[in-house]
């Protein structure tokens, strides 16, 4: 507590009306944080008082400080049980039980590991975790889930536009850059946080033509292997390139949690060849495995070897935590059980302007299963209640008041929620005039405002 205390110094200090005007002078020719002391160029975000500056590094500073002295900070780490973290999961994200109980043991340890370094003797490894799974199954989100549990930073970075140093592209140390930002420039709350790498597996090594470097793959696994270990990165600023000035932050990563995470297309082939092989013969033990839907819970770092990762990356990523392809059922629990449920939003979204929307069971069900057949797991279900509702939100600003609409199979079937057989009823409830309400009930007869 003692070192993170602040008093504002320098010219600006002083009593009476002299010291007022002093302020008031220098913040208008030079605006510098009151409390550090940086100019404006040197600071991502500069707030403006009546008499002095502050930037966005020191305020998320003193938020922190206040709430330690209000005792509202997480409990300890030996309090929050890996039942507890996976409790609060199963809030957010649906199914992938075993998935969950993996990264809630991964993330108990961990910060377990950090609040506890006494052991001079004995130096615990770091625990980052590798989801594996079918794209719209939730990896992102439970990466995210774990952030808000922790209350650490949280960054997402795509390693598809990551190269080799020296090439076109993003350089490895980037990734760094937005973790930074997202702890507003705190390089202590920044070397706690979580880091996502989103589509982590298309870093895998590739056959190249002879003579040209695999600059996005092998050579992107290499610059990663410093920064899962533990090292001091020295991350440039994006101000200093714009302004000249050579401004970085040094930050260590040896407690940063990092979670890779991607679709890893081709893994499951290699799986079922992998039984396959070793069911052969007279000495096989096992039968032959046959079927895709659990080859990700068989997979083995040797199978991530074989798809293309080098030894040394596989390591640093020990913990692998499968997840499941997404079946109907699934689907209808994602629509409506979890909290800020996608069909909550839209009911929310129609709410405010005084409708109220409902779905029917049987209109989950055909939703849940167009998205099934589409293969884009939980991203589809968006995308067909938009379509389903687009040209409801469209029309309904324009049209008398409407209490209530209902959603039913009819309409899911369909794709389109316009017009709807009971508008007539509801515009009769809501005393619309009967010609117009008769006009908008005819199937077919509807024209859009």
């Amino acid at each position: 507590m003692v070192e993170e205390t602040m008093k504002i110094t320098g010219a600006g200090a002083g009593t009476g009306m002299n010291a007022k005007r002093g302020i008031r002078r220098n913040t208008r020719r030079n605006p510098r944080c009151a409390f550090c002391g940086k100019r404006e160029e040197e600071v991502r975000i500069l707030v403006s008082g009546v008499e002095a500056f502050v930037c966005d590094a020191c305020a998320f500073r003193n938020a922190r400080i206040l709430r330690e002295q209000d005792g509202r900070l997480p409990p300890r780490w030996h309090e929050r049980t890996p039942a507890t973290i996976k409790r609060q999961l199963d809030e957010r994200v649906v199914g992938q039980d075993l998935a969950k109980r993996i990264i809630s043991v991964a993330l108990h340890n961990h910060y377990k590991r950090i609040a506890d370094l006494g052991h001079p003797e004995i130096e615990l490894a770091k625990s980052n975790i590798l989801l594996i799974g079918p794209s719209g199954t939730g990896k992102t989100l439970l990466a995210r889930t774990l952030a808000e549990i922790a209350d650490v930073p949280f960054a997402t970075v795509d390693a598809t536009s990551l190269t080799q140093a020296g090439y076109v592209g993003a350089d490895v140390k980037s990734i760094l850059l937005q973790l930074l930002q997202s702890a507003a420039y705190d390089v202590k709350a920044a070397e706690g946080g979580i880091l996502y790498i989103d589509e982590i597996d298309k870093i895998a090594h590739k056959e190249t033509v002879a003579g040209r470097r695999d600059i996005g793959g092998q050579g992107v696994q290499q610059a990663l292997l410093r920064l899962l270990e533990g090292a001091t990165i020295s991350v440039p600023s994006r101000s200093s390139r714009r302004y000249g000035m050579r401004t970085a932050f040094p930050l260590n990563t040896a407690n940063i949690l990092f979670i890779g995470g991607g679709e890893f297309a081709g893994l499951e082939s290699i799986v079922l060849a992998r039984e396959q092989q070793a069911s052969v013969g007279y000495l096989a033990s096992l039968p032959a495995r046959v079927g895709h839907s659990s080859a990700f819970n068989r997979a083995t770092p040797e199978d991530l070897v074989a798809l293309g990762f080098i030894p040394e990356l596989v390591g640093r990523l020990p913990v692998i935590a499968p997840l499941e392809h997404l079946d109907e059922a699934a689907l209808v629990k994602i629509l409506t059980q979890p909290r800020n449920a996608i069909v909550d939003e839209y009911k929310l979204l129609f709410g405010l302007s005084g409708v109220d929307l409902q779905f029917d069971s049987d209109a989950l069900q055909t939703i849940a299963r167009h998205a099934f057949r589409r293969g884009s797991g939980a991203r589809g279900l968006r995308s067909i209640l938009e379509r389903l509702l687009l040209d409801l939100m469209f029309a309904l600003p324009s049209l008398p008041p409407v209490r209530k609409i209902v959603i039913d199979q009819a309409s899911a079937e369909r794709g389109r929620a316009w017009p709807l057989s009971s508008l007539e009823e509801a515009a009769t409830a809501a005393s619309v005039p009967a010609s117009h309400a008769a006009q908008v009930a005819q199937p077919g007869r509807a024209p859009l405002p």
